[in-house]
């Protein structure tokens, strides 16, 4: 039998905190998902999916994502070509030139996103600033808390278009 100030701490300790991450997690990820069911209707589309398989699974990236990178913050900026801009294979061939270009330079990186941009961040140079794991959608969570600071990534396709990510910092890593 342990004492409470026993320096052995009882193997159930660890699951209670594992459990408390989890659901700490789970409660942010329903906030954070829930706001969107306030947001204005958008026009139908012809393509259609089941939103509530697509809110389950927004929900599920948002708390796996916390969970697992519970913590950290991220600084990135990106280059966005949205779909009205190019079509799907020039966006991507047009990012890799810029790519090529701006190497791992974040000024040029920041002229490039002010000139091709068509994300509003565009004004500040693609600075999308600090924000934490499940606040960016999954594939632009993924590379942003996975990947190499200081390497311009992508191109990466989301459903807003094509990025360019380059990650500025990250900061809550052991």
């Amino acid at each position: 039998c342990h004492s409470p100030s026993s320096p052995h701490l009882h193997p159930l300790h660890i699951s209670i905190s594992t459990m408390n991450r989890f659901l700490l997690a789970l409660v942010s990820a329903l906030l954070i998902v829930g706001t969107s069911a306030f947001a204005p209707n958008q026009p139908p589309t012809t393509i259609r999916h089941s939103n509530i398989d697509t809110q389950r699974n927004a929900i599920w990236d948002t708390v796996n994502s916390l969970y697992n990178n519970w913590g950290k913050k991220a600084t990135a900026s990106h280059i966005l070509f949205r779909p009205s801009q190019f079509p799907e294979d020039e966006a991507k061939a047009k990012l890799l030139e810029i790519k090529a270009e701006v190497g791992g330079d974040p000024e040029k990186f920041a002229a490039a996103a002010a000139e091709w941009s068509g994300c509003p961040s565009s004004k500040d140079g693609g600075n999308l600033g600090e924000f934490g794991p499940g606040m960016m959608v999954k594939a632009f969570d993924e590379v942003c808390f996975d990947e190499d600071v200081g390497v311009v990534h992508g191109p990466i396709s989301t459903q807003f278009g094509e990025h360019l990510i380059l990650i500025t910092k990250r900061t809550g890593e052991e």
